[in-house]
């Protein structure tokens, strides 16, 4: 056997660097990096080697970085990664969020802390924590309970055993998710003879598992036995490539069709069976249809509450579940008919059990309806009033073309676009599994690094902003551009409409019910600007209109500052969302909202 003398870091990124896509391309496209304690010298001396055929890039925060990578990931379909290092200690737990994100959203992403000597010899070094009870403890185990696979590379041979795994875990459909190997800063530096076979290129495919026969047979006499069956397509559509197949299958069988946040963009808006989103950011026709459903054909969704409406949406009398998902985790959910499969295979198999079975229209009035609704909220403040969020989307989407792909993750954004937004296939990305604030101006650039071709528009508020801000001077010092719309509303607006909602007072969420010696005073556009982006101030929805356009030729990020009144909601679509209410309260607007909870709860599909 043929080996070749190599440091455990310079493997591990030889290794990284001859991993290949379906279509020959890298599978890890580069390495995010912020060198500290416990990864300059190893991984950090590796990187340097390989600089040419493995890129490294350099972030602000390391949460970031990872966001960044998380969304790369996201756009590219699952199909591509990148990886992260950090330093041992509070590089590695910043990332910590970015896992639990990924997780949730079931996205690939290598994480690569440093960590403690393996040795032990100078132990405590910097950083370290120490574990009075277990020695084997770091700060790296924090990620064990929000990765799908973490290992510790203890030993220079480990390497061999540690990668194939990781990987197999990232390129799995049904289990796909983060990845943390926290790799022991003394073995980054140790030499072993690794076999040279270890670092030939190997191509990473991504399996189709057939449904089992019996699952596909039930799954086809439930739709058979239906009357008014609904399609909510989640994101396992766009993972699978089953955009078409799904568009198919419900031309094929006259079946309508919503979207949820992971899913909206599978099938082009203006499609006449596609009635929009469902749930607690439902559009008005389409939870009608949720309402009516006596099948609800789940395809590669998870059922989040908003989806559901805390599962009150789906109030047929006797309404039943039809759950095709790759994991037999989600399949079972609500106790649903479930069929375990690739998507885009099981469509095809259940379209040619089905044969020329059709249903019959749903009302496409109700659809036309909402639409002329959504008109109304996108028109433009008539006096000097402040512009809602609804005001602002509507100046995008007039703006939006099919190369347009609108992107958030927090605050009010995301519920107003779900609702809202018509997007063309391939053109929303929502992070909406974790809802993390701070997702917003690190995912637009590594959306647009996956995606150079598409125009990426960020929609962010002022409290996301402020909470996570620092890549967007790496997208400047990158040379990537995207548009960024920020609204601000002076503090956290969409929690402010809930803690109303629920009965509470005004407290701790705009910036003047907070507490403050001092009126806050926020200039975005001088931040932005002294980041190095483009960055204007926009006082009407024409102007914004304007803007948007001189956007379009940028080639570095473009930051538009409005000012919207955070009171408004949508105005339009949505159901009930559990929220808890308080039981006991000396307020009579939480009493009150207490009933309203009880009333709904008592709605709830309580099969689990």
């Amino acid at each position: 056997m043929t080996t070749i003398r190599l440091t455990a870091a310079q493997a591990l990124v030889r290794w990284l660097s001859v991993q290949q896509a379906e279509d020959g391309s890298r599978f890890i496209e580069g390495v995010w990096a912020i060198f500290g304690h416990g990864n300059v010298a190893g991984i950090g001396e590796a990187l340097h080697a390989h600089k040419d055929v493995l890129p490294t890039w350099r972030g602000h925060n390391e949460q970031t970085m990872a966001h960044a990578a998380i969304a790369y990931a996201k756009a590219n379909h699952r199909r591509k990664a990148m990886a992260v290092t950090s330093s041992i200690g509070p590089g590695a737990t910043n990332m910590v969020t970015a896992a639990a994100l990924a997780h949730v959203n079931r996205l690939p992403v290598l994480l690569i802390p440093g960590d403690v000597f393996a040795n032990r010899a100078p132990d405590p070094v910097l950083q370290q924590i120490e574990d009075f009870d277990d020695a084997t403890v770091s700060a790296n185990d924090c990620f064990r309970p929000v990765v799908r696979y973490f290992d510790r590379i203890s030993r220079p041979e480990h390497i061999l055993t540690a990668l194939p795994r990781a990987l197999r875990v990232m390129t799995d459909p049904a289990n796909c998710g983060p990845v943390c190997l926290a790799f022991c800063q003394d073995t980054q530096a140790e030499a072993y003879d690794y076999p040279v076979e270890f670092f030939e290129p190997r191509i990473w495919t991504i399996r189709r598992p057939e449904p089992d026969q019996r699952e596909l047979d039930a799954a086809v006499a439930a739709i058979k036995a239906a009357k008014t069956p609904l399609i909510v397509a989640g994101g396992g559509v766009l993972y699978s490539g089953a955009e078409q197949t799904l568009l198919d299958f419900a031309r094929a069988h006259n079946i309508p069709l919503v979207e949820t946040q992971a899913g909206k963009g599978a099938v082009d808006w203006e499609e006449p069976l596609h009635f929009g989103s469902p749930g607690v950011t439902g559009t008005g026709c389409g939870n009608d249809l949720a309402a009516r459903a006596d099948l609800v054909i789940g395809v590669g969704t998870r059922f989040q509450d908003f989806t559901t409406g805390s599962w009150t949406v789906f109030s047929a009398p006797d309404r039943k579940l039809l759950s095709i998902n790759i994991h037999g985790f989600d399949a079972a959910k609500r106790a649903a008919q479930p069929l375990v499969s690739d998507a885009k295979v099981a469509l095809e198999k259940i379209s040619a059990a089905l044969g020329t079975k059709r249903f019959a229209d749903p009302d496409f009035s109700a659809r036309t309806n909402w639409f002329a609704t959504t008109d109304g909220l996108f028109a433009a403040p008539k006096g000097n009033e402040l512009p809602t969020d609804a005001q602002v989307i509507g100046a995008v989407d007039r703006n939006a073309g099919k190369q347009s792909l609108i992107m958030s993750a927090a605050g009010t954004m995301p519920g107003a676009l779900h609702v809202l937004w018509r997007a063309a296939q391939g053109g929303y990305h929502m992070e909406y599994g974790f809802s993390c604030m701070g997702y917003e101006l690190a995912g637009a650039m590594g959306i647009k690094m996956a995606l150079p071709q598409r125009d990426v528009i960020c929609m962010i508020g002022d409290g996301s902003y402020m909470l996570a801000n620092s890549e967007l001077a790496t997208a400047v010092m990158m040379g990537i551009p995207f548009t960024v719309v920020l609204t601000d509303n002076r503090g956290y607006g969409c929690i402010n409409r809930l803690q109303a909602a629920t009965g509470g007072a005004p407290f701790n969420n705009l910036l003047r019910d907070s507490y403050h010696v001092n009126e806050a005073n926020l200039d975005f556009v001088a931040h932005a600007r002294s980041m190095g982006a483009h960055a204007v101030k926009v006082g009407t929805i024409a102007h914004l209109e304007a803007a948007l356009k001189d956007a379009k030729s940028a080639t570095i990020p473009t930051v538009i500052v409005i000012d919207t009144d955070p009171l408004p909601g949508t105005g339009a679509g949505g159901t009930w969302w559990d929220v808890a209410v308080p039981e006991v309260s000396d307020r009579k607007e939480v009493n009150e909202a207490r009933k309203g909870y009880e009333t709904g709860t008592r709605a709830q599909w309580l099969l689990n």
